[in-house]
């Protein structure tokens, strides 16, 4: 019988071991709660298995991770075998949601002297001043980002500086929404009978057939043409309450890159100021 190569290994079953471990391993992807694991592709999947008073086989990719939903009657296999079949989809939506959590902690605001917040897509510095009445923005240095000086004092709190912060936030987008609002009011010979702030969790704005328009605040955290889509978007439904391809091209007439600033918008992340 030959001798092995130096180096090689006389075990097939060893080789493919040494192989397998040898290979770099992707993280897991394990939802909290999770019940059963399955291999996808490259990726281990944990997931959180409910059985459930339902016909088919269903499964949600959020926050957490991957639930499964299935009737009881249906065994394992045919669980997992549903699971491969969509798991490329699987494990692509869970690396999205993993990569957005990610995004949001690194958005989380740490209310101090110093911090950083967006505002028209750019930077400020929060600088605490008990001399300052209010709060002011500096743009004094072009090569240094403007800092907003809040009237508090070095031992401010937190929730102080955060609720300072906000207070000035939100004026400042009733001034900047207000303004493009006349302007592209104007172009497109449509009439606003109100301009409201909100705060609603899933809508950037909205618009009433009596020209009454509500824009979130925090859009004021985006740049400008970020600004004018959404803008542009509501006065453009006093024309077309509708998404029509009228609509659309009521707001391509002033915005043409609508679609690059649309997707742009279900991509952004907002500072967390919780």
């Amino acid at each position: 019988m030959a001798r092995p190569r130096s180096g090689a290994c006389a075990d097939p079953l060893a080789a493919q071991l040494a192989l397998r471990f040898d290979e770099p391993q992707e993280p897991a992807l394990r939802h909290p709660l999770a019940t059963h694991e399955i291999q996808l592709g490259a990726r281990v999947v944990g997931y959180a298995l409910r059985r459930a008073r339902r016909r088919t086989i269903g499964f949600v990719v959020g926050h957490e991770g991957l639930a499964v939903s299935a009737p009881k009657w249906v065994g394992l296999a045919d669980i997992e075998a549903a699971l491969r079949e969509k798991g490329a989809w699987i494990v692509r939506k869970l690396c999205e949601q993993q990569e957005r959590q990610q995004r949001l902690q690194q958005a989380r605001v740490d209310w101090r002297d110093g911090v950083r917040i967006p505002f028209l897509g750019q930077p400020v510095v929060v600088v605490l001043d008990a001399r300052t009445t209010g709060a002011v923005l500096h743009a004094d240095d072009p090569a240094s980002p403007p800092t907003l000086r809040v009237g508090l004092p070095a031992t401010a709190g937190a929730a102080q500086i955060r609720d300072a912060v906000q207070s000035w936030l939100q004026r400042q987008a009733r001034r900047v929404f207000e303004e493009r609002c006349r302007h592209f009011a104007e172009r497109l010979k449509v009439r606003v009978t109100r301009l409201a702030l909100s705060s609603a969790r899933t809508r950037w704005g909205s618009a009433s057939a009596d020209g009454a328009i509500r824009l979130h605040w925090r859009l004021i955290h985006c740049a400008l043409p970020t600004i004018d889509y959404v803008v542009v978007h509501e006065l453009a439904h006093l024309r077309h309450m509708d998404h029509s391809p009228r609509f659309w091209d009521v707001v391509r007439s002033v915005v043409p890159d609508y679609e690059r600033l649309r997707g742009g918008l279900k991509e952004q992340v907002l500072p967390v100021f919780d």
